[in-house]
């Protein structure tokens, strides 16, 4: 129990750009109530951080600190994301002893820390709640993706219950078996086909790592105190219904988490604001490149930080951006190709000559803000979701890993406002789906008019006194997380 002092909390996100996002702006929020943070990165990303942004990205604060753990793998290239099967077996069966030495040297007095009152784990990061277990504070894991995604994931076993995974060869890949309806998943959309759930279904191997990698870490959630998740009710109510349903921690919706952030951190002059979390160097001129250009006349694209293509669909999507006749941002990560350079055509680089700006990464925040940009073509990441929604931005994608095809067919079927390129992707339909969000027509006026109407709900649930977001935030605090500590008179 607190004494006296601030509050400490342990913030572990799970090691990937995606997952690390989120939880900095967790931690910021949290900081914002008063409490001291320690935020643990691997010594691999640690590594990253200081080679893309120098050692200040993680010099911190007094009351804000970095520390860091081993992730149990060889050393990698240390300019591209880590195999994902790997670290996901590597950190639940080596991470939990280096956490708990971590938080032993924490309550010892390392550094002149107070005591370890809470941690926030990420949710697939569940051998957290073992380490909290032994010392007696409680643990909340943060769902950082979608609540939609996080039913998708929990119908793993119903899908191989009923036979439908794992697939029965490769050639189901290909010959519209993914096309198979799955019309009563539970928590789910009734529109759902087998292609619209998480990636990892898409495996002929029951003993596939990642498929059973995220049947434990569900199954392991009820162990926790809470689970937090980067959502409003509104935007997600029938997937979070279930999800409260199946749970027995309770669930606590405190998104989209850029408002909450706009909301409670201080930004001018506040040093906590240069504290961010890239694994790349960020490139502002595209800010500079966008200034002066026509409102909602630009295309913005970003896959993210961990899809791939081959080089064949790098040109297909540089030919669909040329021909589309907008101006486009468009952000190429060293490691977008798999296993090569991403190398754009000179024909390409001549023929978009004025109207295109290329990055290898961007403050995406900043870049999905600015009036000039009208459509986000992306992979329908979580993070891009929020972020997007909250600009008041259409989507155009192309998901490629874990919830993002879930995450894609709920934008598409049941919020209205995005659209997808396909597996198969054709420069024609890359340019056809700009030219129709971005267009006069039904369909880019009606995407564009929800895309705004949602962006008011989130601003209403996280911006407004007594929205509902802001009101689960302070639950958390108060009856998790015990902040403020109650007295006893």
């Amino acid at each position: 129990m607190l004494v006296d002092g601030k509050p400490h909390a342990v913030c572990v996100p799970y090691p990937a750009q995606g997952h690390a996002t989120p939880m900095m702006k967790l931690a910021k929020v949290l900081h914002s109530r008063g409490f001291h943070i320690t935020f643990v990165y691997t010594e691999h990303n640690h590594r990253r951080l200081v080679r893309s942004r120098g050692p200040g990205a993680v010099a911190g604060l007094p009351d804000f600190r970095f520390a860091t753990i081993p992730d149990g793998l060889p050393p990698s290239d240390p300019d591209t994301t880590q195999d994902q099967a790997s670290i996901c077996y590597s950190t639940t069966t080596t991470c939990l002893p280096h956490l708990k030495s971590l938080i032993g040297d924490l309550n010892n007095g390392a550094a002149g820390t107070p005591p370890v009152t809470c941690v926030v784990a990420d949710s697939i990061m569940s051998f957290v709640v073992d380490a909290t277990a032994e010392i007696g504070v409680p643990c909340a894991l943060f769902w950082t993706a979608s609540a939609c995604g996080y039913m998708g994931y929990y119908n793993f076993r119903f899908l191989i219950d009923q036979g439908l995974t794992p697939l029965k060869g490769e050639e189901q890949l290909t010959n519209g078996y993914l096309d198979t309806p799955v019309t009563n998943a539970l928590g789910m959309s009734k529109h759902m086909r087998l292609r619209d759930f998480p990636s990892f279904v898409r495996t002929t191997d029951r003993d596939d790592i990642l498929l059973n990698f995220m049947i434990h870490e569900l199954e392991r959630a009820s162990r926790a105190d809470a689970i937090i998740v980067n959502t409003f009710d509104e935007f997600e109510e029938p997937a979070l219904d279930a999800m409260r349903a199946i749970l027995t921690p309770p669930v606590h919706t405190i998104g989209p988490l850029n408002f909450v952030v706009e909301q409670l951190v201080p930004d001018g002059g506040d040093p906590l604001a240069s504290i961010r979390p890239s694994l790349w160097r960020e490139d502002r001129s595209c800010l500079e490149w966008l200034r002066g250009r026509e409102p909602r006349s630009v295309v913005y694209v970003n896959f993210g930080s961990i899809t791939t293509m081959t080089g064949e669909q790098l040109v297909e999507f540089a030919w669909g951006l040329a021909n589309c006749g907008y101006d486009f941002l468009w952000i190429v990560r060293n490691d977008l190709v798999k296993g090569d350079a991403a190398v754009l055509p000179p024909e390409f680089l001549e023929a978009t000559k004025g109207r295109c700006f290329l990055a290898s990464w961007c403050e995406q925040e900043a870049v999905l803000r600015h009036e000039a940009v009208g459509i986000f073509l992306t992979h329908y990441g979580w993070n891009s979701m929020m972020e997007g929604l909250s600009a008041g931005l259409p989507m155009l994608g192309w998901p490629f890993f874990a919830e993002q095809q879930t995450n894609c067919r709920y934008a598409c079927v049941e919020w209205g406002v995005g659209l997808e390129v396909g597996d198969d992707v054709r420069r024609e339909v890359v340019e056809a789906r700009i030219r129709e969000v971005m267009g006069d027509g039904e369909v880019g006026k009606e995407m564009r008019q929800r895309a705004m109407e949602w962006k008011e709900v989130a601003s209403r649930s996280t911006v407004q006194p007594g929205g509902r977001s802001l009101a689960n935030l302070e639950t958390l605090l108060k009856d998790v997380l015990k902040w403020p500590p109650t007295t006893n008179n």
